[in-house]
């Protein structure tokens, strides 16, 4: 079962499953339509302030959005949604799966296969769009997972917007293959390494989607 600290918050009142972390940005904005709405009928500048501001907050809502998804089967399935931008064999025999989340993604991401996480480092860097190669250097988190094909890496790299990468696991946790793992806010790009023999099932501009969409192929 999916462990209870990946749940998210449910907003009641548009009956919408938010993604963890993102209340910092998400709270503010939600609190500042509801005031400008408050006040728009008694002063013409919150009305005036009141459309902008509710729109912002309506986006916030549908950008931080957590569906549930129901899994696939599959040894390695994508652990985001997005295009895949580049596939690259490594020189250590791994396949590189990139996949760019564009703003309309949801960007919560999950485990490509069930294991343990067995290491969890973020590594500081820049802020280049995530479909340029400099993103490389990126602010990133390099996941590791113990599973039943040997180690498997994930790294979340950060866009030009994103400021911070939300993980929900900790080093040492069984995981679920599917399960919620972490956050990239806004903007961002999501590789995956498979293992050497491995075989590619998507193909560049393939669109993917998180614990739904198989990566390998038998």
């Amino acid at each position: 079962m999916p462990h209870s600290q990946t749940s998210a918050p449910r907003d009641s009142r548009f009956g919408v499953r938010i993604a963890r972390g993102a209340s910092p940005w998400l709270l503010p904005t939600v609190a500042t339509a509801a005031l400008s709405l408050a006040r728009s009928r008694r002063s013409k500048r919150a009305a005036a302030i009141a459309v902008p501001t509710t729109a912002l907050a309506a986006g916030m809502l549908w950008f931080f959005r957590d569906p549930e998804r129901e899994i696939a089967q599959g040894r390695v399935i994508s652990p985001a949604d997005g295009v895949v931008q580049s596939i690259m064999p490594w020189k250590d025999g791994r396949t590189r799966v990139a996949i760019f989340m564009s703003p309309l993604n949801v960007h919560v991401n999950r485990a490509p296969l069930a294991g343990t996480v067995t290491s969890v480092e973020h590594v500081p860097g820049g802020f280049v769009p995530a479909f340029n190669k400099e993103s490389e250097n990126n602010e990133r988190v390099v996941w590791h997972f113990d599973t039943e094909l040997g180690d498997i890496e994930m790294v979340q790299i950060a866009g030009a917007v994103a400021r911070r990468i939300v993980p929900y696991l900790p080093q040492g946790t069984k995981v679920e293959q599917g399960e919620r793992i972490g956050l990239i806010r806004f903007g961002s790009r999501v590789d995956i390494y498979l293992p050497e023999g491995v075989d590619v099932a998507v193909e560049v501009g393939q669109t993917t989607t998180a614990g739904v969409t198989r990566i390998d192929r038998d």
